[in-house]
């Protein structure tokens, strides 16, 4: 079974690397009468009242280099401006983004986690990390270059595994205590250096919940723009349902069957938990898990 698309992924825009670092195809692409400028408020998108992403389409009178390049669309540019590099993103989504989330379609999801991701990257890195001067926007908004000694900077991701441990035909779903109250999920953790993907699994379910994994396999990946992560989202065998809760990790976790996944993912009202949202590829992997 294929899983499905996740949340964030499916951009439609053609990102066209080829025109970033070319000045004057970005000076003719800023004044193309068909360009689009993505409207945000500040790290949040802005929505016309139909649910979509909200777009200006005046040309710009002249070169900007607070504009950033997201792509093409039938040959038109699409941008979105650095407003303010300055600002620095919530320590957590707001309410509003995560309403707005649930109306995007899956394409302009994408293309505002992109945006979201970019603008993120320029705020934190204003200053090189190298010699400490200032840098500039270069490539279109996709780097930026140090003035003091030249060194180029580009935007980059944080590989996240995330993962359904499994035995005996249940899968294991645990909690933080920041979430929504019955709110359980695939655990989760960063990739460490020197590490594998699988490494990385497999030391994640020992440290938050004290299970041995034996097998590990991949499912699919996700973008994720808070502030730009990639998921990497794992199935992973484990010899024991013994848990050992680590609670500076977690609140809490289960063992769940097939069944009870389902009803949580439809939201049953005598659902075991409440699914993580749709748009997040816990979702993706947890459906993927009970219907293979």
């Amino acid at each position: 079974m294929t899983p499905e698309t996740p949340g964030f992924s499916g951009n439609t825009l053609d990102r066209a690397d080829h025109l970033r670092a070319d000045p004057q195809a970005l000076a003719d692409l800023l004044c193309h009468n068909g360009a689009r400028w993505l409207h945000m408020q500040g790290f949040d998108p802005v929505l016309t009242e139909d649910g979509a992403l909200d777009w200006s389409t005046a040309p710009a009178t002249d070169a900007r280099a607070d504009a950033i390049l997201l792509g093409l669309v039938d040959g038109a540019p699409c941008f979105v401006v650095l407003e303010n590099q300055t600002i620095e993103a919530p320590l957590f989504r707001s309410p509003r983004v995560m309403q707005v989330l649930a109306t995007l379609g899956p394409a302009e999801m994408a293309i505002y986690g992109t945006a979201r991701s970019l603008i993120d990257w320029h705020g934190k890195h204003r200053f090189c990390g190298k010699c400490g001067a200032p840098t500039s926007v270069q490539r279109a908004g996709w780097g930026r270059r140090c003035g003091g000694c030249a060194a180029e900077h580009f935007p980059r991701v944080d590989p996240v595994v995330i993962m359904v441990a499994e035995h005996a035909g249940r899968a294991l779903v645990g909690r933080q205590a920041s979430w929504p109250e019955g709110r359980y999920s695939a655990l989760a953790g960063f990739l460490e250096p020197g590490e594998t993907m699988e490494e990385a699994v497999a030391r994640e379910l020992f440290e938050e919940a004290g299970v041995r994994a034996t097998q590990v396999r991949y499912v699919t990946s996700q973008p994720w723009p808070f502030p730009a992560q990639l998921m990497l989202a794992c199935i992973a065998q484990v010899d024991s349902d013994a848990l050992t809760i680590a609670t500076d990790e977690l609140e809490g976790a289960i063992w769940v069957t097939r069944d009870e996944v389902l009803a949580a993912l439809a939201g049953a009202p005598d659902a075991k938990f409440l699914a993580p949202p749709a748009y997040a590829v816990a979702h993706s992997l947890l459906k993927h898990w009970a219907l293979r």
